[in-house]
């Protein structure tokens, strides 16, 4: 596992300091985990959308051209 170092204000550290039976940094993993994973499901699902682009461009063409007979 990859180890990173990350800075917070000195309030937020205080703040963190008064609630011990968090696991900050089990907080921080998931959370950064969680968003990769989003942001990997929104990469793949733009592809299949660019992949569909000429078929709905020619559905859109056809019902357009249908519309001016």
């Amino acid at each position: 596992m990859v180890s990173i170092t990350l800075s917070v204000p000195e309030d937020v550290h205080d703040l963190m300091k008064k609630f011990p039976e968090v696991n900050w940094s089990g907080l921080v993993r998931t959370c950064i985990t969680e968003k990769a994973k989003t942001l990997e499901i929104k990469e793949e699902m733009l592809k299949k959308l660019g992949e569909e682009k000429e078929f709905n461009d020619w559905a859109v063409k056809l019902v357009r051209e249908g519309r001016k007979r």
